[in-house]
């Protein structure tokens, strides 16, 4: 069976992933999981037993967890398309580090501000300090992403890469802050997000997370149901679940 992503909604950083795997153009299968809905279904917990997504069920039944995993993954798979490069050259070494930063200190620094956001209840002085933390944080990320715009046209050098993709989910959320004005104080961010956002791929990932009529310019099979993969679930093994 063709790999299954399993994707996270509503806005999860598993939305590059499902960018990465259009443009790859290898047949693979969604299963959608609701992030707000508790419990998730139990039977996620085969796949990652951290309840968290994506996941990537792989075609011999073992399930790859964390995105900068699966992003990998998919890049070595579309080597041939310039999605990823041969492990040890220079190249490979610079999109390595561009998705470790993104999925670590990029994404991180966004924490503070979801906190934020989801304790409404919260006193004023702790919703003030994850905000003040969270504004700090986001700064500093994006300044460094933009510089690194300035002086490449893709995230991790001269080619689109499955950086890129994971950088289409996880940009967006500087947009949900009024504090952050990506054309005035970052328009590197801003240019490449909107470039990345006029790719069939990525309006795809959108009407797909949407739960829209989605056109898919990949091999996209459609979507799966969780009960509709039994013998992949009972043999399925859960690696790299470290956060």
């Amino acid at each position: 069976m063709q790999p299954v992503l399993f994707y996270g909604v509503p806005q999860g950083c598993s939305f590059g992933s499902i960018v990465a795997l259009e443009w790859l153009g290898q047949p693979y299968w969604l299963s959608r999981i609701e992030m707000l809905e508790h419990p998730w279904p139990a039977a996620y917990a085969a796949i990652n037993p951290l309840n968290q997504t994506p996941a990537l069920l792989l075609e011999e039944g073992e399930a790859l967890t964390e995105s900068l995993a699966i992003l990998l993954n998919i890049g070595t798979r579309g080597i041939s398309r310039g999605l990823g490069f041969y492990q040890g050259t220079p190249e490979s070494d610079r999109l390595i580090e561009t998705l470790a930063y993104l999925n670590s200190d990029f994404f991180a620094a966004f924490g503070p501000l979801w906190a934020a956001y989801e304790m409404q209840d919260a006193d004023h002085t702790t919703r003030a300090v994850l905000q003040r933390l969270g504004n700090a944080d986001v700064t500093k990320a994006l300044a460094h992403v933009d510089a690194l715009l300035d002086c490449r046209p893709w995230l991790a050098g001269e080619q689109r890469t499955v950086a890129d993709a994971y950088f289409s989910g996880v940009a967006r959320w500087a947009e949900y802050f009024p504090q952050f004005d990506l054309a005035r104080d970052y328009p590197n961010v801003r240019r490449h997000l909107d470039r990345l956002r006029a790719d069939p791929a990525v309006r795809f990932a959108m009407a797909i997370e949407a739960g829209e009529p989605a056109q898919s310019s990949g091999q996209y099979l459609g979507h799966l149901a969780l009960d509709a993969l039994p013998g992949k679930l009972h043999t399925a093994r859960a690696v790299g679940t470290i956060a």
